[in-house]
C-alpha cells in the first residue's frame, strides 16, 4: 500500500468533546457526507441553518486557522490523487495495513459465531496470556466484564496450573500464545478441556494437536512475514480479533450489553466526581 488519503475527519472526532450543540452538528455533517458539493462557507451555512462567524469558530476549535484552511484539507478526501507519504510513518502504516488484510483472510465469522455462544452458556470466563498476550487477556477482561461477562485474567504461569483445577463443563477458558507455545498457557487449555471446559486458543501458528485439546483455534495473523513487522506491537493481532469477537456478542443482544457499558461509565464517571470533590 503506497498512499494513504489525507482528512480532517479524525481531527474533528479528536475534538468533538469541546464542541458546542451547534458546533456538533458542524461537525456531524462533516463526518457523515459522502459527496462533494459546493462547500463554500456562504453554502454550507444555509444548508446547516447557521451563521459564517460559527463556522469559522468550528474550524479553529479544530487547529484551523480559519474555514478557508480547514475546507481546502476537507476537500482532499475526495481528491482522486491521493497524498503519498514516505519514510518511517508510511512502513508502519503499511504494516498495520498488512496485518489488517491478513486478518480479514483469517477471520471465519461461523466461528466467532460459535465462541459468541460459548460466551453466552458459560458460568465463568477465564483468559489467560504471558508477556505481551498477557495485557491482551487484561484488556478481554476489562472489555468483556463491563457487558456483563463474569471474566477474570491470568498472565502468571504458576495460577494458570492451579486455575486449572477449577474448571468444569461450565467454564470457557481462552489463551492467547501467537507462538502457539506458551507451555502453561496450553496446559491450562489442555486440564480444562479434559474435565469438559470449552477451550479456545487464539495463535499465529496451528498445528495438529491443538485439536485434542481446543473447542476452537482463532488464527490470528503473524507478524513473522511482514515488511517492518518488528514495528508493530505484538498485542495488535490479537485485539483486532477480539474487536471482531466483542462485536459479534454485543450485537446478539445490543440493547441490554450497550446499556451495561453506559452503566459503567457512569459509574467511573461518578467516582473521578467523587474523587475530586475530596480533594
Amino acid at each position: 500500500m503506497e498512499y494513504y488519503v489525507k482528512s480532517v475527519v479524525p481531527v474533528i472526532e479528536s475534538n468533538y468533546d469541546k464542541f458546542t450543540p451547534i458546533e456538533r452538528e458542524i461537525a456531524d455533517f462533516f463526518i457523515h457526507n459522502q459527496k462533494k458539493m459546493d462547500f463554500s462557507i456562504k453554502n454550507i451555512s444555509e444548508i446547516l441553518f447557521t451563521s459564517k462567524a460559527t463556522l469559522v469558530r468550528f474550524a479553529k476549535k479544530c487547529g484551523y486557522h480559519g474555514y478557508k484552511e480547514f475546507i481546502y484539507q476537507y476537500e482532499e478526501t475526495f481528491s482522486e490523487k491521493p497524498e503519498k507519504i514516505t519514510g518511517n510513518t508510511r512502513m508502519v502504516l503499511n504494516a498495520y495495513q498488512e496485518l489488517l488484510n491478513k486478518a480479514y483472510n483469517l477471520v471465519d465469522e461461523g466461528q466467532m459465531g460459535k465462541i459468541t455462544g460459548y460466551l453466552n452458556k458459560a458460568d465463568r470466563v477465564l483468559v489467560c496470556g504471558l508477556g505481551s498476550s498477557g495485557l491482551s487477556a487484561r484488556e478481554m477482561e476489562i472489555r468483556f466484564m463491563r457487558i456483563g461477562v463474569n471474566v477474570d485474567s491470568l498472565a502468571d504461569p504458576d495460577m494458570m496450573r492451579m486455575s486449572s483445577v477449577f474448571q468444569n463443563k461450565n467454564s470457557l477458558v481462552l489463551g492467547f500464545s501467537l507462538s502457539g507455545e506458551r507451555e502453561e498457557v496450553l496446559y491450562l487449555l489442555r486440564e480444562s478441556y479434559n474435565k469438559g471446559a470449552k477451550t479456545v486458543l487464539f495463535t499465529a501458528k496451528n498445528r495438529a494437536e491443538f485439536s485434542e485439546y481446543c473447542s476452537e483455534v482463532v488464527l490470528l495473523p503473524s507478524l513473522k512475514h511482514l515488511n517492518h513487522g518488528n514495528v508493530i506491537s505484538p498485542q495488535f493481532p490479537i485485539l483486532v480479533m477480539l474487536d471482531i469477537l466483542y462485536a459479534y456478542y454485543v450485537e446478539q443482544n445490543k440493547y441490554i450489553r450497550e446499556g451495561m457499558h453506559d452503566s459503567t461509565l457512569r459509574a467511573l464517571e461518578e467516582g473521578e466526581k467523587a474523587h475530586k470533590e475530596l480533594y
